[in-house]
């Protein structure tokens, strides 16, 4: 009898195992389904001069791409077991814009209102505030100073950053570029007054910039974060649960720094985008 009920035992055990595995199964092949459905991570980045907790730089010498964003993709696709592929762009906007293309799979970029009806954000890593860079014999000495007439604010178009300067500035003149490296060639022209970025970025493009300085506070106190194509709710749940892990075991941290991103602020466990 007892022979029978641990024989009974030990098959009910097996179904038990069998049928988790099964699950997990089906769960690994559902995430691969939206998140990498090429067989690789696809993940779209922001190429600058300056690295921040957005933007990774490229080195002209190898090709190879570095920053917090290209650490996190790498890091994600090891969990999934699959391979990274970084695609780049100049700017968030230019992602954002390709975000119903197929082309990317998972990104990381600044969080606005707008942006959420074209992307789905996942859990935020990055507690973003956005500035202006000035010449250093500008009179502007404030984020408020700056809403005047006649003083030109040159920005990279589409982004949450140059948006937010828009709505903070209005009397100003706001001028689009594609890129970050535009906006320095126009300062350094005479052709702009200021630039409108975030401020790690900021601190990386002051040294391009002889006797510019980064003006105090900010007209754009968003977060940073996980976000991929909209209708993807299996990829969401994954990306968000992968940075929350990265964040607890200092993996955020640890691609800040790596980069010089030493003042770069981790978003707090658990927070909405």
């Amino acid at each position: 009898m007892r022979m029978s009920l641990l024989k009974w035992y030990c098959v009910g055990a097996a179904i038990v195992l069998t049928a988790c595995a099964s699950t997990a199964s089906d769960q690994n092949a559902a995430v691969l389904k939206e998140l990498a459905p090429t067989g690789k991570l696809r993940v779209a980045i922001g190429v600058s001069p300056a690295p921040s907790a957005f933007y990774a730089t490229k080195d002209e010498k190898t090709g190879q791409y570095r920053g917090v964003t290209v650490e996190l993709g790498t890091a994600l696709a090891q969990k999934l077991g699959v391979p990274a592929e970084f695609v780049p762009y100049l700017a968030s906007g230019e992602i954002q814009a390709a975000a119903n293309n197929g082309v990317w799979d998972v990104t990381f970029m600044p969080v606005d209102e707008q942006r959420k009806k074209i992307v789905d954000f996942g859990a935020p890593y990055h507690l973003l505030q956005s500035t202006y860079l000035v010449a250093g014999s500008s009179t502007i000495t404030s984020i408020a100073d700056a809403n005047v007439a006649g003083f030109r604010i040159v920005g990279v178009a589409d982004t949450a950053t140059f948006r937010a300067s828009n709505r903070a500035s209005p009397n100003a003149t706001h001028i689009a570029v594609a890129g970050v490296d535009a906006a320095i060639a126009m300062m350094r022209d005479g052709q702009a007054d200021a630039i409108a970025l975030g401020r790690e970025s900021l601190t990386g493009v002051a040294p391009k910039v002889p006797g510019s300085r980064i003006l105090e506070g900010g007209f754009l106190n968003s977060t940073t974060a996980v976000a991929v194509p909209k209708g993807k709710p299996v990829a969401l749940a994954y990306v968000s649960a992968f940075v929350e892990e990265a964040k607890a075991s200092g993996l955020v941290r640890r691609a800040f720094e790596s980069v010089g991103l030493k003042n770069a602020v981790v978003a707090p466990a658990g927070m909405q985008p």
